[in-house]
């Protein structure tokens, strides 16, 4: 009986993590480039299957009472699947058409730089002729970017007084001669992924920069990929298994109080 109150504590715990993600997702439906994050559960037959080959205890005795929690939050993955492009005729914005992801020098508070990965291409051309974030870190080029070299002789340098023409490849004009190209680089496994910020993310060890084969389209900028109207939905689902744990807590509460105060009585 007492187990069921647990039961239903860890299923709103649950619950209560998801809609913070679900939430999290909806601030960024209009943040460029953002992806959309998940949760997973375990499954009673997931539990069941490692509790089965689990031999850590054989021979050891076990304390009576002892309870086990009943849900279990799996993971929190990101979707990294691609957003609708928005056309902006910004001759500085980029998205990119496949996999792949602009390399930035970027340079935190401290004042340390590092090399981010980001699929936000709203850049910009400073004063000094540099292109830019829209936050002022400073855009790679196609070396630093495989290479994951942050010096500023990777940056890409500009005249910001002529237009600019970016074709399919990266490869960046003016005047008609190529003056210099976008970084962009795939990882070979997700998974060393981090994410930093809201659409930015650290390559962490283990994972390896490849070659990406996606083109790139001038004036235009990836939107998220989140969607509203099913994030709505699963917003509802939460908040009806989130009552149903209440339910079931306020029930096993109610037999409890009839458990001690009534059926205990010596008449």
């Amino acid at each position: 009986m007492v187990k069921g109150l647990y039961t239903a504590h860890t299923g709103m715990v649950n619950e209560m993590k998801r809609l913070d993600i679900l939430a999290n997702n909806l601030a960024n439906a209009d943040t460029t480039a953002y992806k959309k994050e998940g949760t997973t559960s375990r499954t009673f037959s997931d539990e069941m299957s490692l509790r089965l080959k689990d031999t850590s205890s054989y021979g050891i005795p076990k304390k009576l009472g002892e309870i086990t929690y009943g849900v279990h939050l799996g993971q929190v993955y990101t979707d990294y699947g691609s957003g609708s492009f928005k056309v902006t005729d910004n001759t500085t914005d980029f998205a990119i058409d496949g996999n792949g992801f602009f390399a930035i020098s970027f340079t935190d508070k401290a004042g340390n730089t590092s090399v981010k990965y980001t699929r936000d291409g709203s850049f910009t051309v400073n004063a000094q002729g540099y292109l830019v974030t829209k936050d002022g870190d400073y855009v790679l080029n196609a070396t630093g970017a495989m290479n994951g070299d942050p010096n500023p002789a990777n940056y890409i340098r500009l005249d910001p007084n002529q237009p600019i023409q970016v074709d399919k490849l990266g490869y960046i004009m003016q005047n008609n001669q190529v003056v210099g190209t976008l970084g962009i680089v795939d990882i070979d496994n997700y998974d060393y992924l981090e994410k930093y910020g809201e659409n930015m993310y650290n390559l962490l060890e283990g994972g390896n920069r490849i070659a990406s084969d996606a083109t790139i389209e001038q004036g235009v900028l990836e939107t998220s990929n989140v969607n509203v109207i099913n994030e709505m939905v699963n917003m509802i689902t939460i908040q009806r298994a989130y009552e149903a744990g209440q339910k079931v807590i306020t029930t096993v509460d109610s037999t409890l109080d009839r458990a001690v105060n009534t059926v205990g009585k010596v008449g």
